[in-house]
C-alpha cells in the first residue's frame, strides 16, 4: 500500500502543512510509502514534495489523501486520476464571510464546497478534524466518515527570541496590566476587529493600560486598512499591537508573555492557536462558534455572547480568578495530551486503517 497526499499549497509552519508533514511521517515510519503533491508551496516545503505535476497515473494499491480546506484546480487532477480517495477535511470557511472584504476568496471558498461533493463518488473515507467537521462530510454523502486527530507538534522546549522576550517582559512588568493575544490569520471571518472593541471596553471598566497582540499574517484585500482604521478610531493605537506574521522563536516570546489567549472568530474547523495556548498554560478565552467548543473542552472559557461588555467581563474573571485558572490549567493538561505528537500520530494512523477497512466492508455490502 502507498498513499499519496495532495494539496493545493505546502507551506512550512502552516497548520495543515505541519499536519501533512507529519503523516508522511508516521506513514513511513510504519513501512506505507508516501509522498506529497501540491500545486503551490513555500521554498522550504518545496524540497520534501513534489508539484502535481508529477503525480503519475493510478497504481495498484495506491490511496491519494486529499487535503480539501478550499477551491483549487488542483481538484480537476484528482477527478481525472483512477486513484480511490480519502479526503482529509479541515472545513471550508463560508464565503460569506468573504463577499464584503475579498470577493476572489469568497469565490474559492464556494469552489471548495462544490468540490467537496463532486469529491464524494471517488472518495472511499472521509476524515475530519473534529465532530463539526465530520458532521459537514456527512451532510454532503461522504461515508464512512471519522475524526482522526490534527497532528500537532505541542514542543515543550521551543526555541525562543531571548532579546524579545527579555523586552516584552520589562513592558509587562512596567505595565502592570493584563497583555491579551489573539494569534490566526488577521482575516474577516476571524473578527480581530471585535477583540479591538473589546478591548476598548475593557480599558474603559477595569484596566485602561490593557494590551492586545495580533499575530499572524495580514489576509489583504480592504480589511487590513479598514482594521488599522478602527484601531485609530478608538484611541488604541498605543495598545493594540498588528505584529503580522512571525518566527516561532519571536511567536514563543510572545506565549511567555501573555496573560489571555482570546479568540473572536466566526468560523472554525479546528483553531489550533488554542491548545497552541494549553501548551503554554495560558487561559483561552473564545467565542463559541462551529468546532471551538470542542477544541476548548473544559480548558477555557467559552462564550456564547461576543458583544464588547460580556467578552471583556469574561477575560476579567480569568485575569482576577487564580482559583479558575488553576481549573482551567489542570483540564488544559488532560485536553492537550492528546494533541501530543506520539500520542496523536498513533490515534491518525488507528483512525485511518480502521476507516479503510470499514470502507471495504461498507463498498461491499452496497454493491
Amino acid at each position: 500500500m502507498r498513499i499519496d497526499q495532495v494539496l493545493p499549497a505546502f507551506v512550512e509552519r502552516d497548520a495543515i502543512g505541519n499536519h501533512t508533514r507529519h503523516i508522511r511521517e508516521t506513514l513511513l515510519g510504519v513501512g506505507i510509502d508516501s509522498d506529497i503533491y501540491y500545486l503551490n508551496a513555500s521554498s522550504e516545503a518545496m524540497g520534501i514534495s513534489k508539484h502535481i505535476s508529477e503525480l503519475t497515473m493510478a497504481s495498484d494499491d495506491r490511496y491519494l489523501l486529499y487535503h480539501s480546506s478550499i477551491g483549487s484546480p488542483v481538484v480537476d487532477q484528482l477527478l481525472d486520476q483512477r486513484d480511490p480517495i480519502i479526503i482529509d477535511y479541515h472545513n471550508i470557511t463560508p464565503a460569506r464571510f468573504f463577499e464584503k472584504w475579498i470577493p476572489g476568496t469568497g469565490n474559492e471558498t464556494l469552489l471548495g464546497r462544490r468540490q467537496l461533493s463532486q469529491l464524494v463518488a471517488k472518495s472511499v473515507l472521509g476524515l475530519a478534524d473534529s465532530a463539526y467537521n465530520e458532521r459537514e462530510l456527512i451532510d454532503v454523502g461522504y461515508r464512512p466518515t471519522a475524526v482522526a486527530p490534527l497532528l500537532i507538534d505541542i514542543d515543550r522546549d521551543p526555541p525562543v527570541n531571548s532579546e524579545l522576550l527579555e523586552q516584552r517582559s520589562e513592558e509587562r512588568s512596567k505595565r502592570d496590566a493584563p497583555s491579551l493575544m489573539f494569534v490566526g490569520t488577521l482575516s474577516p471571518h476571524k473578527a480581530p476587529h471585535e477583540l479591538v472593541a473589546m478591548l476598548a471596553a475593557y480599558r474603559t471598566l477595569y484596566n485602561p493600560r490593557a494590551t492586545l497582540d495580533l499575530v499572524g499574517r495580514p489576509f489583504g484585500g480592504r480589511y487590513l486598512g479598514a482594521l488599522h482604521g478602527y484601531i485609530h478610531a478608538l484611541g488604541l493605537d498605543d495598545a493594540v499591537n498588528i505584529a503580522g506574521s512571525i518566527s516561532s522563536a519571536d511567536l514563543e516570546a510572545y506565549w511567555r508573555t501573555t496573560d489571555v489567549f482570546v479568540c473572536a472568530s466566526n468560523h472554525e474547523g479546528f483553531c489550533v492557536p488554542i491548545i497552541e495556548a494549553m501548551g503554554h498554560d495560558v487561559p483561552v478565552v473564545a467565542y463559541g462558534a462551529a468546532a471551538v467548543p470542542e477544541t476548548v473542552g473544559g480548558a477555557g472559557f467559552v462564550i456564547p455572547d461576543k458583544a464588547p461588555i460580556p467578552f471583556a467581563a469574561a477575560i476579567h474573571r480569568v485575569v482576577i480568578d487564580e482559583a479558575l485558572r488553576r481549573q482551567f490549567n489542570r483540564a488544559a493538561v488532560v485536553q492537550r495530551t492528546q494533541y501530543e505528537l506520539a500520542n496523536s500520530s498513533k490515534k491518525f494512523l488507528e483512525v485511518l486503517l480502521t476507516g479503510l477497512d470499514q470502507s471495504a466492508q461498507y463498498r461491499a455490502e452496497t454493491t
